[in-house]
């Protein structure tokens, strides 16, 4: 947030991923929005389920219909080198990555992958140097900053592994999405 200057982030719950779909290794929405409320209590980190209510399936689609819902808000698209690795593997990849810019978090054990990636190598020649990343409400689409921290260790995966059955845990029964403000349920 500070590299960037963010006033706040917004952490998109999916209701689904459709690279994997048909697959039975996502927790339902209600469990993992807990979990996204829970990690970011202390943070002007806002959780929001919005892609359910805008009915979107695909990020180029939720990109578009955020910009449109709020056109007086400045969006950049924080995606960590991991995506980046699989962006080309997206629907309407480089449209997406017209519509706001994007700022590419490193994460090492993908930042080799993401660098020499197919949507890496397009997005070359739209890329920011990371002194820059202030201004990216000046910059024009596509953009793309990338920026490396000192690693967070924490991996959702190996937490995943620690508790398998950690979506089965209560969770607070009126879930309210920060953003939309309307009630989490499951379908």
């Amino acid at each position: 947030m500070r590299a960037l200057g963010l006033d706040e982030v917004w952490w998109l719950v999916s209701p689904g991923n459709p690279l994997k779909a048909g697959r039975d290794d996502m927790a339902p929405l209600v469990q993992r929005y807990a979990s996204a409320a829970k990690q970011s209590r202390r943070a002007r980190i806002r959780p929001t389920a919005i892609e359910r209510e805008l009915g979107t399936r695909y990020t180029v689609d939720t990109l578009a219909a955020l910009t449109r819902r709020y056109p007086k808000h400045d969006f950049i698209w924080l995606m960590g080198a991991d995506n980046l690795a699989q962006f080309h593997l997206w629907a309407a990849w480089r449209h997406s990555a017209a519509i706001m810019p994007i700022a590419v978090i490193s994460r090492p054990r993908y930042n080799d992958r993401a660098r020499w990636s197919p949507a890496a190598h397009w997005l070359r020649k739209f890329v920011h140097p990371a002194g820059q990343a202030k201004q990216w409400t000046q910059w024009s689409s596509p953009a793309l900053v990338q920026l490396r921290f000192r690693p967070d260790p924490t991996s959702a995966t190996l937490m995943r592994r620690a508790h398998p059955d950690w979506h089965l845990l209560p969770h607070p029964s009126a879930l309210r999405d920060q953003i939309t403000h309307r009630t989490i349920v499951e379908t």
